[in-house]
């Protein structure tokens, strides 16, 4: 049986000497119309106190001049993006009063290069030969039938022509130069169940993860993700300007996504290849019902606002449906204070952050372990009969981010 999935293939552009001036001028135009929309944004915001939705700022800027510097659908997505930010900040912003809004595309009297997405509309893809062309808007065209023909090359194991289908291409600035970025849909062949075994996974923002497996618990660290988010964030705020982000700001924040999404894929490669191994076919997964809504204080609510509970969910449940592994989102309600072996809920169970003792039964537990197995247990009360007592729920197994080997590794495999 196959599946449909998206996935996003990179491309460099052979013919770069040819078509970087043109290139440069579309993301131009790009940081153009976010400003001016910006603007307009900020004009409605002191006017009315509200923050103007998609439809009206898009209706506003196809009078602008700036809007036909590109095709029509490139400058909309722009003004997406643009109602995307605002809107995460607006919902940030009712919990952190410090909160910045999204701010102009610019650092001093120049502009930074942003992305500039074609949609299906804009784009005409020649993936025999490799060869892409991109539309202007009708103001940087030399002529009606003006365009930017691109050449590019993918790595050996990708062929575009063996896709789906082509939705949409992103030509990205990646701090050095213009790259492509092919967002396809494609067919993957599933396999059948992995097992009959059933794992839980208790999510968190110390330990990214913490999995029971029918055999061994394991926690998932994110050691390497706060090193990452302290350093590159202080890179950014360190360049951060009065007239808003410089490029080494822009760099810093592109990097940062970019070791946030291999740390993330790699993790959810890990467990569910652990599952497989383990013969475990069903994986429940907490899942924090309404937690953003709920105030947890200035601190805990900049924790939760880049929790990515979500984004992990998402990338388990499709690589999981590839390889026979049953992904189900489970309510974690209660999980965390009851005691997984004999269902007592005190409360104060939860001696402290990483320790849970029961009053009724006097099992002592490692508490994200504890939360993983009750997770577990939501799908199969008491699997196999074990007595899961002190000892592995108290002593799990740490697995560490490697960042030489972009792996994750038990803790004594990894050079600290």
């Amino acid at each position: 049986m196959a599946i449909e999935a998206t996935r996003t293939y990179v491309g460099s552009i052979q013919n770069y000497r040819q078509v970087h001036d043109g290139l440069d001028s579309l993301g131009d135009s790009a940081s153009k119309i976010w400003n001016v929309a910006r603007w307009t944004a900020d004009r409605i915001w002191n006017a009315t106190g509200e923050i103007p939705d998609e439809g009206t700022l898009k209706a506003y800027m196809k009078n602008r001049e700036c809007w036909k510097d590109l095709n029509a659908q490139s400058s909309q997505k722009v003004i997406e993006e643009l109602s995307d930010a605002f809107q995460s900040w607006f919902d940030l912003r009712h919990k952190d009063d410090e909160a910045n809004p999204p701010g102009y595309r610019k650092h001093g009297d120049t502009r930074p290069k942003s992305t500039i997405t074609f949609k299906a509309d804009g784009f005409k893809h020649d993936p025999e030969n490799n060869r892409v062309r991109l539309s202007k808007g009708s103001n940087l065209k030399d002529h009606f039938s003006d365009f930017l023909l691109c050449e590019y090359q993918t790595r050996p194991d990708v062929d575009l022509s063996e896709v789906n289908s082509v939705q949409n291409i992103r030509a990205v600035w990646n701090g050095d130069e213009w790259e492509l970025h092919f967002v396809c849909k494609v067919e993957l062949e599933t396999l059948d169940s992995a097992g009959d075994g059933v794992a839980g996974i208790d999510l968190g923002i110390t330990n990214i993860a913490t999995v029971a497996f029918p055999d061994e618990y394991v926690l998932y660290p994110g050691n390497s993700l706060k090193q990452d988010k302290h350093y590159f964030t202080r890179a950014e705020y360190d360049t951060e300007g009065e007239n808003g982000p410089s490029e080494k700001s822009m760099w810093a924040r592109r990097k940062l996504a970019d070791r946030e999404t291999h740390f993330y894929h790699t993790l959810t490669d890990t467990i569910i290849t652990e599952c497989v191994q383990r013969g475990v076919g069903t994986l429940a997964v907490s899942w924090p019902e309404d937690v953003r809504e709920s105030d947890w204080g200035k601190t805990g609510n900049k924790k939760l606002h880049s929790w990515a509970f979500d984004r992990i969910y998402q990338y388990l449940e499709y690589k999981g449906e590839i390889r026979g592994v049953e992904v189900l989102k489970e309510n974690e309600w209660d999980t965390s204070k009851t005691c997984s072996r004999c269902g007592d809920d005190t409360k104060s169970n939860r001696v402290e952050r990483g320790l849970y003792v029961c009053s009724s039964c006097e099992l002592v537990a490692n508490a994200d372990c504890n939360g993983a197995e009750n997770m577990r247990q939501k799908i199969t009360p008491s699997p196999h009969g074990e007595d899961r007592s002190n000892g592995c729920v108290a002593q799990p197994s740490t697995h560490l981010f490697d960042r030489e080997s972009g792996t994750f590794n038990t803790r004594e495999q990894v050079v600290l």
